[in-house]
This record gives structure tokens, C-alpha cells and sequence, in this order.
């Protein structure tokens, strides 16, 4: 027995036509959208932070070795950055507002924004933060499953790159002890 694969075009061509208004959410979109445009919101305060971090750790990274540790600094701050606009991108794509507001920015983050003393200290605290990032976005992904492919993408693909940072965290730590 064969699976034979069918589009109902009449259908999808009717459905198209109707509202509109929301844009790419169509009305096979089963995720609860609230809830989505919430951990997306959740997911930018936690870039803003980790990149408002990084931005901090690279310009007091002082000490041996300390240009190297950051200029790491600085490409993990743009990388995060990167991120906070793909998530502001498709909280707009879902009908959403990008919540930038610095007030609850640290309220709404899943890291914490921890300055750090030393160099140590500071790849530490980034590891740690990158180490919250990847568990969380997981546990996102997860939850999303076939809801939302399009949002699920986009946290697999920050994903990869949070625990792109925490091994080289890891790395500069191991480097330093």
C-alpha cells in the first residue's frame, strides 16, 4: 500500500483569501499564538542581556591574554544580537510587538546580567548564562514540536550557536585554569 501525498489546492486557495490581515498566520497555525509571542518576547530580553553583557565583558576584559578573550567577547555580543533580531523579526511576523523596554528587561530575561570582577569571572558568568540559554531554548523547542515549524527553526538554529558560545567558554575557562 502506497501513501499517496494530496494537496486539496481549491481549499488552501479559498482558505488564502480569507483574513488577511494576519499576514503569514494562517488558519492551519496551531500553536496558541499568546503563548509563543511570550516565550519569543522572553527568549529577546534573554539576547538583550546576554549581548548588553558581552558588550560590558569586552570592553573591561583586562589582564594576560585579555585581547583575545575580548575580541570573543565581541563577536559572541553581535551573535546575540543577531538573535534578539531574528526573535523581534518574528514576534512581528506573528502580529506580535518586540518588547525592547529596558525596565523589565532583567525581569523578563532567563539569564541574569552579572558583571563579573575578573576575566574569570566574566567567561564564567557567560558560561553560565549560555548554559540557562540552552536549556531553555530546549525546553522551547520542545514545547513548540510541529505547532509552529517556522519559530521551532528558529530556536534550534540559536540553539546551536548558544552552544557554539558555551564551548568556547568552556575552552577560555579550561585555557585559565
Amino acid at each position: 500500500m502506497t501513501d499517496t501525498f494530496r494537496l486539496d489546492l481549491e481549499t488552501i486557495r479559498e482558505r488564502a483569501r480569507q483574513h488577511m490581515d494576519e499576514g503569514p498566520v494562517t488558519s492551519t497555525y496551531s500553536a496558541d499564538r499568546d503563548t509563543i509571542l511570550k516565550l519569543l518576547n522572553d527568549a529577546l530580553a534573554t539576547e538583550l542581556v546576554c549581548t548588553l553583557r558581552y558588550k560590558r565583558h569586552y570592553f573591561m576584559a583586562k589582564g594576560i591574554n585579555s585581547e583575545a578573550v575580548a575580541d570573543e567577547f565581541a563577536q559572541h555580543a553581535a551573535e546575540e544580537q543577531q538573535h534578539a533580531d531574528q526573535l523581534a523579526q518574528r514576534i512581528v511576523q506573528l502580529g506580535g510587538s518586540p518588547d525592547f523596554a529596558p525596565a523589565g528587561l532583567a525581569s523578563r530575561a532567563h539569564s541574569e546580567y552579572v558583571e563579573g570582577e575578573t576575566l574569570t569571572e566574566m567567561i564564567r558568568e557567560n558560561l553560565v548564562a549560555e548554559r540557562i540559554a540552552i536549556d531553555t531554548y530546549r525546553e522551547i523547542v520542545k514545547y513548540i514540536g510541529d505547532k509552529d515549524p517556522t519559530t521551532r527553526r528558529i530556536f534550534e538554529e540559536i540553539l546551536a550557536v548558544e552552544e557554539e558560545h558555551a564551548d568556547d567558554m568552556a575552552d577560555l575557562l579550561e585555557e585559565r585554569a
